[in-house]
């Protein structure tokens, strides 16, 4: 009879021993975010080792809420035995994550849809696949509760941007899909019908920069804090995502990877375009000395967030609030 109690006890337990756990705010209201990118990780060259320092360094000693790696997170093989290197130590401290792609990450033998697959094997890893019938694998969204877990406060975007250029001669990187914007801006308006018409506070996160952070120094909103080293590789056409956002008015900030010299925040049209830290070892050019990542907090129940770089051994750099840092230059 203990046997057949413990056994039913178990099949209902079960599945929700395996359900990932669901992003709210903390009690004091406070929700952080810490955003690793171009790890370049190689399983069996020495100088990744920087790159698991960072990680285990930042997660013990700034207690993040959630994760995200944008992008260019695996380069070499064996590719599974690399990502349990990255990703193990946020999922063994229970600490839920995402990911999306950058150009590089497909190049080691295992597809988009199968390095997906195998992240979402991991303990509480929030990245999913997607609607399969936008361009990639990679395009979804995670709300954040209230700290009570009663309603949604803030959202999450999460887009796979490509890889290269699907066009012969127009660049070499690629760009977001005309379904990918249209895809967003249905799922943005109804989370604002969802909140009685106003849009929540809402950031996105992606690998290779929008056109816009190449137009930012060139336009009305000129000021940038922190370091562009090296021209924007963004993809040559722009199919409106930006314009999107703008239109919709919930997202206050994008979060991107790709340039490794570049981890400079700016304000174009009142959103923030920011670029993480090169969170990698010297596998892969790095000019800015130090890795690093970038922090992120949200406050609930208001529109702002607050975000700097921090650098492996503890050095944080340009502290940005929004909207007031930029808030000068309307």
């Amino acid at each position: 009879m203990r046997y057949f109690i413990s056994s039913v006890l178990l099949f209902f337990l079960l599945p929700l021993l395996g359900q990932n756990p669901s992003l709210h705010f903390n009690g004091d209201g406070s929700f952080k975010i810490i955003q690793f990118t171009d790890l370049h990780y190689q399983k069996n060259n020495p100088e990744s080792a920087a790159a698991i320092k960072l990680i285990n360094e930042v997660l013990d000693q700034e207690k993040p809420d959630f994760v995200v790696f944008t992008g260019d997170v695996i380069y070499a093989k064996p590719v599974k035995e690399g990502l349990d290197d990255v990703f193990d130590p946020v999922a063994s401290r229970q600490i839920p994550w995402a990911y999306v792609f950058g150009n590089h990450d497909q190049e080691q033998g295992m597809s988009r849809q199968q390095l997906m697959d195998y992240a979402m094997t991991k303990p509480n890893c929030l990245a999913q696949p997607g609607d399969k019938s936008l361009k990639g694998v990679g395009n979804y969204i995670l709300e954040v509760k209230s700290h009570d877990g009663a309603n949604n406060k803030a959202i999450l975007y999460f887009f796979d941007s490509g890889a290269y250029t699907p066009i012969k001669g127009l660049g070499h990187y690629d760009w977001l899909d005309f379904n990918q914007v249209e895809w967003y801006s249905k799922q943005s308006a109804a989370y604002t019908k969802e909140n009685g018409g106003e849009p929540y506070p809402a950031l996105a996160f992606f690998h290779i920069p929008l056109v816009e952070y190449a137009q930012m120094k060139t336009e009305k909103y000129d000021q940038i804090i922190g370091s562009k080293d090296e021209t924007e590789c963004n993809g040559k056409l722009n199919t409106g995502m930006f314009a999107a956002m703008r239109q919709a008015g919930d997202v206050m900030g994008t979060f991107v990877g790709h340039d490794h010299d570049n981890d400079y925040i700016g304000n174009f049209y009142d959103i923030y375009l920011a670029y993480g830290r090169f969170s990698g070892g010297n596998t892969e050019y790095n000019n800015l000395g130090k890795n690093g990542c970038r922090v992120i907090e949200l406050k609930e129940g208001k529109r702002q967030f607050s975000t700097y770089i921090r650098l492996r051994g503890g050095e944080k750099l340009y502290p940005v609030e929004y909207p007031k840092t930029f808030s000068k230059n309307k």
